[in-house]
């Protein structure tokens, strides 16, 4: 028996997804890193195991409602756990965020604003004290009535909705209407209305085109189809709706983003008459605090705003609120985001922004005596900013927690007080708990893929270094002008790799992965960049580009309904091959048969996902294994049928290595199982749900559909940070396909914070100097060694570290 007072949590028999029975003791109080390389078992053990223990202990401790859905949650696979205290996981969320979200919603601070306007702020003479809602615009009672409390109105105008208007309706000439049968529709409504829809627009009545156009009336008519050869169309009744309407119910309403996209074509933006773009009923604009309206200090970067609240003086309520407001922006400054301003909206943010504002949220939380288990908390930072998060981890270990860390950043693990490695490798070869001790006594753990990169004093020496190679022609951007980057020129180089990297809020992703993907998008789409384009006011050099493809981190399905074997079409292959079996055929079961996403063969009781949607009133829904299938997706009859001895299912949870011994010598499959192997993949099931991969993983799966196609012309990759979540080994790995894609003749561009990626580039572009107002330049641009020796530049100093290494 352990002492109750017993120091160490300690893990008896821990076999969740590839653990082999661990066994592990842990000391509490401390920063303990878990390392491996992708795919070890490293968040198997930190969140799979001891997370999940703790998150259980907590639902058997509350109300019996909640107990009757512990097992199916499910228990972790482990024998024992001592020590164990309540624990707090900062996950790695991809979800988007709504437009309505904001650097205020996430991190609370609009909140206590809020309260200091409703309870301390300057009101007009004879105004009644509003309550907080009413300084909110996603509120009813706060938001201005004329623009829903978005700031902006859309409009639109006949030029607009009628590019062309020697078109008749009928052939088109209503470009924002649907295209399919519900344009048809719209279409045949008019005629049934009485309307010429074969004229050119131009000719039509003045009062007519205006009501086709912008009318509010829905009126329903009889429509007789005019019948196909061999088809019957029966009249039916037709809705009829504007081109205004349509266009306006799409944008606000649709969850596609393509037809958002598409709406939005057609569509103008302007600040709110009403509001002025502050998004409130004038009777809140109207209270005023240290002489600023809530929409004025909202707008202000986070460090400016603690100025303001500093400087400001009233009575003993303004006082406590504005002590409370300035601990809260300390935090989130601290953690070096003090260009951010409380009305920044989360879809603007990057994933390493948007995690940071979670932990300022968390450390100003007052917790002790739990454990943190952090995933990746250096993902997406630079290495300045990697600086302060050591700081803040080292704040919640003193205010008496345990911090739990995955991580793959070498500057984290070296700062660690306790190092947990996991492998040696990835998935069946992995498992292993190798070391569990302070960080240096990794260096007499040869079979480690760690130790060489925390020593590299240790390892084989410095690879060899790739010669640079010369560009084959520049694209070239002036006047670029979106978000903080402002009228900048910038350059770059064709037939070459090339890092963009600068600290977080620079604009490296805003410069690469909305200016120069966007004019080359429109120039792949026809639109050729003109003098005053949306992105910048001229760009040269992009004849020379054939094709682009923008491999980034979003997730590559949003239910455990998507997985890698449907992303890159082996899923196709699989069913066919499943098919062609011989009690396949005897029971006349075609491909279809063997697709979870369609009745016949699937579970009907989980609809084939293998999972269902456990709903908690005080928590997230979280997925939990099906009842019936238990996870195999399909029903017992087609499990029957398998293939070399293994049902769909089984093949379903094979890992892509396992799957290219399995499928040796079927070529259609064999292509994307190698090209998933090439990238580092070779851990993961092909059954392995959307929802269970991580941002770097998401983006490996899309580059591996990427790199499987046959390629023509000359390509520019562009992919932002592709190293997020990898082991300094997989980086490698992953660094070789890109480096290959440049050796056959075409382009890659990465924004990226790893100095070891950053150094082995050809070219550099380096942004700053600081983030957000303070940024939006390009600091140094050339060769890394260039680059290193840039006085000025956050990025010199720790490229020039690794240049050494």
């Amino acid at each position: 028996m352990h002492s109750p007072h017993d120091p160490y949590v300690r893990v008896r028999g821990a076999r969740e997804h590839n653990l082999k029975d661990v066994r592990v003791d842990i000391p509490r109080d401390t920063l303990t890193v878990f390392t491996g390389v992708s795919g070890s078992g490293k968040s198997s053990l930190a969140f799979g195991t001891i997370y999940a223990e703790a998150q259980r202990r907590y639902f058997e401790s509350v109300a019996p409602y909640a107990r009757r859905l512990i097992h199916q949650l499910g228990a972790p696979a482990v024998g024992e756990i001592t020590g164990l205290p309540p624990a707090v996981s900062l996950e790695q969320r991809r979800s988007a965020p709504g437009s309505r979200s904001s650097v205020g919603t996430v991190t609370t601070l609009s909140n206590s604003l809020r309260m200091l306007f409703s309870r301390a702020g300057d009101y007009p003479p004879g105004a009644e004290r509003l309550d907080s809602d009413s300084f909110s615009p996603n509120t009813a009672v706060g938001a201005c009535p004329e623009c829903h409390g978005l700031g902006r109105i859309h409009r639109t105008d006949e030029g607009l909705l009628v590019p062309d208007p020697s078109l008749s309706i009928r052939e088109g000439a209503i470009a924002a209407w649907p295209g399919a049968w519900q344009g048809k529709n719209l279409r045949d409504v008019l005629d049934a209305l009485g309307y010429d829809v074969d004229r050119p627009w131009r000719e039509l009545d003045a009062k007519d085109r205006e009501w086709i156009l912008f009318t509010d009336e829905q009126p329903v008519v009889t429509v007789h189809p005019v019948r196909d050869a061999g088809r019957i169309q029966r009249p039916y009744q037709g809705t009829y709706m504007s081109a205004r309407r349509y266009v306006l119910h799409t944008f606000a309403d649709t969850k596609s983003r393509s037809l958002r996209a598409k709406a939005e074509r057609f569509l103008t933006s302007a600040p709110c008459p009403v509001c002025g773009g502050s998004r409130l009923r004038p009777e809140a604009m109207a209270v005023t605090f240290a002489g600023r309206t809530i929409a004025e200090l909202a707008g202000l970067p986070l460090s400016v705003l603690a100025e303001v609240l500093e400087g400001a003086d009233g009575e003993e309520t303004a006082r406590v609120l504005t002590a409370d407001l300035l601990a809260r922006i300390g935090t989130v400054t601290e953690l070096g985001l003090g260009y951010l301003s409380l009305d920044r909206t989360a879809p603007t943010l990057s994933s390493g922004e948007l995690q940071r504002l979670r932990m300022a949220t968390q450390l100003r939380s007052g917790l002790f005596g739990v454990v943190y288990v952090l995933d990746e908390p250096s993902a997406g930072l630079h290495p300045a900013d990697t600086e302060a998060l050591l700081g803040v981890l080292g704040r919640l270990k003193e205010a008496g927690n345990s911090v739990f860390v995955v991580e793959h950043q070498m500057d984290v693990v070296r700062r660690a007080d306790w190092l947990v490695d996991v492998g040696p490798l990835a998935g069946e070869h992995g498992g292993r708990v190798l070391h569990s001790g302070p960080p240096e006594g990794l260096a007499e753990v040869p079979e480690s893929a760690t130790r060489r990169f925390l020593f590299p004093e240790a390892g084989p020496g410095a690879a060899p270094v790739r010669e640079k190679r010369a560009p084959s022609g520049w694209i070239r951007l002036t006047g670029v002008e979106r978000h903080n980057v402002r009228g900048v020129d910038a350059a770059f180089p064709l037939g070459v790799f090339t890092a963009v990297t600068g600290v977080s809020g620079s604009g490296k992703s805003t410069l690469v992965g909305q200016v120069l993907a966007g004019v080359l998008a429109d120039r792949q789409a026809g639109e050729e960049p003109v003098a005053g384009d949306r992105y910048c006011a001229t760009a040269t050099g992009l004849e020379a580009v054939d094709r682009l493809v923008q491999v980034d981190q979003k997730p590559i399905g949003r239910t455990p309904r998507s997985n890698l074997a449907t992303y890159t079409g082996l899923f196709d292959t699989v069913r066919k091959l499943f098919a062609r079996t011989e009690k396949a055929r005897e029971r006349g079961y075609g491909a279809g048969r063997f697709s979870f996403n369609v009745s016949g063969g699937r579970c009907e009781t989980c609809q084939g996902e293998g999972f269902v949607s456990v709903e908690l009133l005080f928590l997230p829904s979280t997925y939990a294994p099906c009842p019936d299938c238990h996870g195999a997706r399909y029903n017992p009859e087609t499990l029957e049928v398998t293939l070399e001895g293994l049902t769909i299912a089984q093949v379903l949870d094979l890992t892509v290595e396992s799957a290219a011994e399995f499928f040796s010598g079927t070529p259609a499959a064999e292509r994307p199982l190698r090209t998933l192997l090439d990238v580092g993949l070779g851990y993961l099931r092909l059954g392995q749900p959307a929802t269970e991969l991580s941002g770097g993983e998401a983006q490996r799966i899309k580059l591996a559909a990427e790199l499987q196609r046959t390629r023509r012309g000359h390509t520019l990759y562009l992919l932002d940070e592709p190293t997020t979540g990898l082991h300094p080994a997989d980086v490698e790995v992953l660094m070789r396909q890109l480096h290959a894609l440049v050796d056959a003749g075409n382009t890659v561009v990465v924004v990226e914070h790893d100095m070891a990626v950053v150094a082995g580039a050809d070219h550099v572009v380096d942004m700053g100097p600081e983030g957000g107002d303070r940024g939006g330049r390009i600091v140094a641009a050339g060769t890394p060694e260039e680059v290193a020796k840039t006085a000025g530049s956050r990025t010199a100093p720790y490229l020039a570290k690794a240049l050494r290494r």
